[in-house]
């Protein structure tokens, strides 16, 4: 790699008007692997179409790229409760041997997802009984999800909407159902956060999505516009010029996206992130806590690092929820707990994400955080460090100590 031109790809650079990365940042960043599909002309294998229009959705195309496992194979031909669907490019960043390999896990059936417990929800986050109108659900005072579409470039196994992502038939969505949602907003003036969710709201086309935030920034009252989306990490190529030209219009919009490891974060990542940064967007993380994926400090201390790298700001590491058919995913909460007392002290503030757990049965996001109050008691708050030393915080008394006459000049 030379000079400071960020390159994602075979004979390609950046988009003119990008900042240049320095080499420095760049060595930390690979450019995504082609494996079966090497001879796939740039001009395809950077199109987000192309890759839509090729997604992985049958055991025997995806024998044609990994050495799949009995279980994986199982799991493939008797889930028939989650479709299965990966980019051409994400599958190329699995590991052709190895089942535990992190991308692997996050995007090929397993057996364990047959095995639904008396504990796990079909609506594990109580979202339909927050539903004023199909496609609204107003939980909080002053925001609400709405969920546009069922459709994701690739449908993660730990997904929890597995009842409406990839199954056309849980809901109706057709012009009405975006006019209802959209006067739902207008007339409740308490409302100035938006989160468009689904399904992924970028598996829209540039003018569909043009017309929905259109629409949402002539509501005087709504200030924020949030996008939730996995493109950058599972389709980057979807963050084209003209994308991100259009956001430009309706700013500031946040984008929520969900890197969980490391091996995720590549050159085309970095540069579908640097794109929507110098539009104008926030870009943020939510890393869900997955086991056998990123529940040891060191892979998230890793993947915050690299993300801070890709200006992408950690936002949250999501307890997994009890979504049917995902506990093999679960971890403890300690593990999760553990995972910030190793972060804390230990790297920049920037670097520590909000540990949060969306309760079951629709009670909202609780954050979570390892203790460091020992103890308080006269007035004192005794406090431990990251390295468990402890200190003693002096609590202001309940009434202002009065100033010595001696320098109080209203009485010289």
């Amino acid at each position: 790699m030379t000079g400071a031109s960020l390159v994602c790809g075979p004979q390609q650079k950046a988009g003119e008007g990008l900042t240049k990365m320095h080499p420095n940042v760049l060595q930390h960043f690979n450019a995504g692997r082609r494996g079966v599909w090497e001879d796939v002309p740039d001009e395809k294998w950077q199109s987000w179409h192309w890759q839509q229009q090729n997604r992985l959705r049958c055991l025997e195309q995806l024998e044609q790229v990994v050495r799949l496992t009995e279980s994986e194979r199982y799991a493939i031909q008797a889930d028939q409760k989650f479709r299965m669907s990966i980019t051409p490019y994400y599958a190329a960043l699995m590991d052709v041997e190895d089942a535990s390999c992190p991308i692997r896990l996050q995007a090929i059936p397993a057996k364990e997802e047959l095995h639904i417990l008396e504990e796990e929800l079909e609506d594990p986050l109580g979202e339909e009984r927050d539903m004023p109108v199909p496609g609204i659900t107003h939980r909080y005072p002053d925001r609400v999800l709405f969920y546009t579409t069922h459709n994701c470039p690739v449908y993660c196994r730990f997904c929890t909407r597995k009842r409406k992502v990839s199954d056309p038939e849980s809901a109706r969505i057709d012009h009405a159902y975006f006019e209802n949602a959209i006067q739902y907003i207008a007339q409740h003036e308490e409302i100035r956060d938006v989160v468009i969710s689904g399904g992924d709201p970028l598996s829209f086309s540039d003018g569909q999505l043009d017309w929905l935030l259109s629409r949402l920034r002539d509501i005087p009252h709504l200030q924020v516009l949030r996008l939730g989306s996995r493109n950058p990490v599972t389709l980057p190529f979807r963050i084209t010029d003209e994308f991100v030209e259009m956001l430009r219009k309706y700013q500031p919009v946040y984008l929520n996206t969900h890197f969980n490891h490391p091996k995720e974060c590549t050159l085309e990542a970095f540069r579908a992130c640097q794109k929507l940064v110098e539009a104008g967007c926030v870009v943020r993380n939510q890393m869900v806590l997955l086991r056998g994926i990123n529940d040891d400090p060191a892979t998230v201390l890793k993947l915050n690092h690299l993300l801070l790298l890709m200006r992408v700001a950690p936002y949250y590491i999501y307890q997994c929820d009890l979504a049917e058919g995902i506990s093999h995913f679960r971890t403890k909460v300690d593990v999760g707990l553990n995972i910030l007392e190793h972060l804390w002290g230990h790297t920049s503030g920037m670097a520590i994400p909000h540990f949060v757990i969306d309760i079951p049965g629709g009670g909202g996001k609780i954050p979570l955080l390892p203790q460091y109050v020992v103890a308080r008691q006269d007035g004192r708050t005794i406090l431990r460090n990251y390295k468990h030393q402890t200190y003693t915080y002096l609590e202001p008394a309940e009434e202002l100590v009065p100033l010595p006459s001696s320098l109080d000049p209203t009485k010289s």
